[in-house]
């Protein structure tokens, strides 16, 4: 049991308790249950790799929106990890295609530009007909400072550079928003 809270604990988001509660469940689930679980995880890591083009998951050479042929290929959307392009995917709202740049930058723990995708954006943007690249980058810190480094280095190129807004969750009173969240509504307003 040990061994596996330690090795439950090594996973993002979860502390001690919720690796102890995780591994409590496992005990208690069905033989078959378990092994479904075991076998699901080794055939993750087993099947799925990253998409050659765009960095997104597949279990082939290219993933589904970059095989898409009616996607808008003159727009990409440059995001931090694969799971936020399920998150851009789940609103309709974006068409086009998509780089993951695996991370964000952060000296303080020596992630460098070298270490993301961004070699890779720009190679595509030499070879594809790239008209806008969307920087969708989180907006925390470290996003931030990706996003300005991308929007630097793009300036030197033809290509039309835009950033997500950041502001207000529908149904939020405006009294309750902390000032950072309420200044990025501001300034990402939008003609009527």
């Amino acid at each position: 049991m040990s061994n596996l809270i330690q090795a439950l604990k090594r996973m993002p988001g979860l502390g001690p308790k919720s690796a102890e509660r995780i591994a409590f469940h496992i005990l208690r689930i069905p033989q078959k249950d378990a092994k479904a679980l075991a076998f699901s995880i080794l055939k993750v890591k087993e099947r799925i790799k990253f998409c050659s083009r765009c960095g997104n998951l597949s279990e082939e050479d290219l993933c589904d929106i970059c095989k898409d042929s009616n996607r808008d290929r003159s727009i990409i959307c440059v995001v931090e990890q694969p799971n936020d392009i399920l998150a851009v995917e789940k609103t309709s709202a974006f068409k086009g295609l998509y780089h993951v740049l695996g991370g964000a930058l952060s000296p303080l723990d020596g992630i460098e530009p070298q270490n993301l995708r961004i070699k890779e954006l720009f190679g595509r943007l030499k070879k594809e007909r790239i008209k806008e690249v969307i920087i969708a980058t989180d907006s925390d810190s470290e996003g931030e400072t990706t996003a300005l480094y991308l929007a630097d280095r793009l300036k030197r190129t033809q290509i039309k550079v835009t950033r997500i807004a950041f502001g207000l969750p529908a149904g939020t009173n405006l009294e309750y928003a902390d000032e950072v969240t309420l200044s990025n509504a501001i300034e990402g307003r939008r003609n009527l």
